[in-house]
């Protein structure tokens, strides 16, 4: 069966979380070090709906099942940031290589394209090769090592931080 790109609801949210949470608890590719629950996700959820003319959140379904999700959100709170987005993508631990995160880079970059944004950045933990070369492949670039920035699992981590014209 085809891979299916479409936008997130509320229905995806324990999906959502599922995928995320397994990369809170077993690695440090994100920062967060407690799991998320469901008011939290549905709090996060509400970006979407509030600014749906800037922000993206979908999410990809292989047989049925939620495997991915990909979205596009505030930088930073300042207002002078408000021409900027951080991107995400997550895949289905056990999945990754497959295709999934750049088919759902290549329809958030497409919905963005379409926004008042012009620039766009992603924070991948290092090492990560796998993130660094998906993200080069949708033409960003490295803007700078944030050096042992984060304090996970017993050891620092750094952060690349690749940036995206539009």
């Amino acid at each position: 069966m085809a891979l299916i790109i479409n936008p997130g609801t509320p229905a995806d949210l324990p999906a959502i979380n599922s995928i995320y949470n397994h990369y809170v608890k077993e690695s440090n590719v994100t920062f967060d070090i407690e799991p998320w629950g469901e008011q939290k996700r549905l709090e996060w959820f509400e970006q979407f709906e509030a600014n749906a003319d800037i922000y993206s959140l979908l999410v990809a379904t292989l047989d049925d099942q939620l495997v991915g999700f990909a979205y596009n959100s505030k930088y930073k709170e300042k207002a002078a940031y408000a021409t900027s987005s951080e991107v995400t993508v997550y895949v289905k631990t056990g999945l990754q290589g497959q295709g999934i995160g750049a088919q759902l880079y290549r329809e958030l970059l497409a919905r963005i394209s379409l926004t008042p944004l012009h620039r766009l950045y992603a924070g991948i933990t290092l090492p990560n090769d796998g993130s660094i070369r998906l993200h080069k492949k949708f033409g960003f670039k490295l803007a700078g090592t944030l050096r042992e920035v984060g304090y996970k699992h017993s050891q620092f981590h750094s952060v690349a931080l690749l940036e995206k014209f539009i």
